[in-house]
């Protein structure tokens, strides 16, 4: 038998894929979603897969203090440090901790993003023994999402490439 949970959160953010062909060259933003799924074989001494609140409040923070109304953009893009020397909130892909191997902020990217964080949020939460994240899905449109499903058994840290807690404040 296997237990699940989910939360969910919205952020706005903008974004652009210089690498692709098309229209998403350009800065532009989308209202997101993120759904994140834990699962365990057994419920924790209280009944609970991970306690909902605190959980969603550290997912949350993390999402709130580094993507809302900011913009994701890859580590080499010549906006990067034009927006952030601007005043503006610059997340970079392909730099530590989250998302050194995802070089560009894609839904997909995004996705793989968000269950690493969620990972380590989960990781330092009181839970069932074994509980993991076991699915993000992130909507960018109405009509394009990614889905990401980690290997069962890996760590946050392993997951994250990195140690750093996503309440600790470290701003890629």
């Amino acid at each position: 038998m296997t237990h699940q949970i989910r939360v969910r959160h919205n952020f706005e953010t903008a974004h652009r894929l210089p690498h692709l062909a098309g229209k998403c060259v350009n800065l532009h933003g989308h209202s997101w979603w993120a759904e994140v799924t834990v699962q365990a074989g057994r419920l924790s001494e209280d009944h609970t897969v991970v306690e909902f609140g605190a959980f969603k409040k550290a997912l949350r923070a993390f999402i709130d203090e580094h993507l809302d109304h900011g913009a994701m953009l890859g580590a080499d893009d010549p906006l990067a440090p034009l927006l952030a020397a601007h005043g503006s909130k610059v997340y970079l892909f392909g730099e530590p901790p989250y998302a050194r191997d995802l070089p560009y902020p894609t839904v997909e990217a995004v996705a793989v993003l968000l269950a690493r964080v969620a990972q380590v949020v989960l990781d330092d939460q009181e839970r069932a023994a074994g509980a993991t994240v076991s699915r993000v899905e992130v909507t960018e449109t109405h009509v394009n999402a990614a889905e990401f499903v980690p290997r069962s058994g890996r760590s946050g840290e392993e997951q994250a490439l990195s140690g750093a807690s996503p309440a600790s404040g470290m701003t890629p």
